[in-house]
């Protein structure tokens, strides 16, 4: 695989769209890929079609279906959950990584998590070694990444981020790297795709908008959502360029909210791509 545009089902959450709807839509506008979001349990508006979350209680291959009708693939599962709360994460995760193998995703995304109060730092790395020791037997038997993304407080800097993915000595821990997210916290995210290019599995291309920018950098961690790729501070051109220097082969998971959003982003990375 060269590299390639996807699309975070996150596009159709302000719309109050479904799953199914947020994939037609997808192919629609031209993406091949998709990255589906998935909880545990039920819950009433993705029940009733008003958001794009899929449940793990369903068979996977149903939402495999959809995948297929549509000619997408997933590029990976958005799953996640505190690394540090092994009572909720090695279960959440290692059911994901089932869900991801029947999907054909390559790589489950997570994170951290935010820190309870109760716990200290220096628990939460032991904590957090035990959770991914217990997952990644799972993804050793079905094939599938675990993708830590920055987004809290220990993942938010480029060390703290390699020091969560390099916690097992596993060939598949490795990390998604979220350009808006790390933006936002004030990390150089050019310098940091060099330093991380060979641990890299997946990327969620969010781009942050001039104001947004303006008003958060270094004082958050994250965003659920960025601007249209090309309309905000993140110099794509620079970024395709690092990650073909790295030897990246994958997918540009674009994080948007909304459908024209998605579909100006789709335009501005595959000319650029094109370019390259």
């Amino acid at each position: 695989m060269a590299i390639e545009v996807g699309l975070n089902l996150e596009f159709v959450r302000h719309s109050d769209k479904s799953f199914l709807a947020g994939v037609e839509m997808a192919a629609a506008m031209g993406y091949r890929y998709v990255e589906p979001l998935v909880h545990t349990g039920r819950e009433l508006l993705s029940e009733a079609g008003y958001y794009h979350s899929l449940s793990m209680e369903e068979d996977p291959h149903f939402a495999r279906d959809v995948l297929d009708r549509y000619g997408v693939k997933a590029s990976g599962l958005s799953a996640h959950c505190p690394l540090m709360r092994p009572e909720i994460s090695v279960n959440y995760l290692q059911r994901a990584i089932q869900f991801a193998a029947v999907l054909g995703a390559p790589v489950v995304n997570t994170d951290e998590g935010m820190r309870p109060a109760w716990i200290t730092e220096q628990e939460a790395w032991s904590l957090m070694r035990y959770t991914l020791k217990a997952v990644l037997r799972v993804a050793e038997r079905y094939g599938v990444a675990i993708g830590i993304e920055p987004h809290q407080e220990i993942s938010k800097t480029t060390e703290g981020l390699l020091s969560i993915a390099t916690l097992v000595d596993h060939p598949l821990l490795r990390i998604n790297y979220d350009t808006g997210n790390a933006y936002l916290a004030g990390a150089d995210i050019y310098q940091a795709l060099e330093r991380i290019g060979p641990r890299l599995v997946h990327v969620h291309a969010k781009d942050i908008s001039f104001e947004h920018a303006e008003a958060e950098r270094g004082k958050v961690t994250g965003t659920p959502v960025g601007c249209a790729c090309g309309d905000g501070v993140v110099d794509w051109a620079r970024v395709i360029a690092i990650l073909r220097s790295q030897g990246f082969s994958g997918v540009l998971s674009v994080e948007c909210g909304t459908p024209e959003q998605a579909e100006r982003s789709l335009a501005h990375l595959r000319a650029l791509l094109a370019a390259a």
